[in-house]
């Protein structure tokens, strides 16, 4: 049985209202693709991007609290949150396939071009 979203340290019940409307249901689809990819897909589907919930995911993933972020790591993180924001396409609900389609299909192998 998959654990839920919350077994993930620092995300909880909100983070994980997010993460299911992204197609992310479960921790260990979460942990599957990574802090990045996930992230990323949070901000396809609508949701406003913080920089803190971006680094609470990445220490979350590696056992760590969120405030154990700090100096020259917190920066570096700083330059990948910056770049995921830069890179994201949110898409609209009526652009096309489904966002859950789009992950079926994903998993599947096949990509639409978008």
């Amino acid at each position: 049985m998959s654990e839920p979203v919350t077994a993930i340290r620092n995300l909880g019940p909100a983070s994980e209202k997010e993460f299911v409307r992204a197609g992310l249901p479960t921790a260990d689809a979460i942990r599957a693709i990574g802090a990045d990819t996930a992230y990323l897909r949070l901000l396809e589907t609508g949701t406003r991007p913080h920089f803190i919930g971006y680094y609470a995911l990445v220490m979350g993933l590696q056992g760590r609290p969120w405030h154990d972020c700090k100096g020259p790591e917190k920066d570096a993180l700083r330059v990948r949150f910056d770049a995921l924001r830069a890179g994201a396409r949110p898409r609209p609900q009526n652009d096309g396939p489904s966002l859950s389609l789009r992950r079926e299909l994903d998993g599947l192998g096949v990509r639409l071009d978008s």
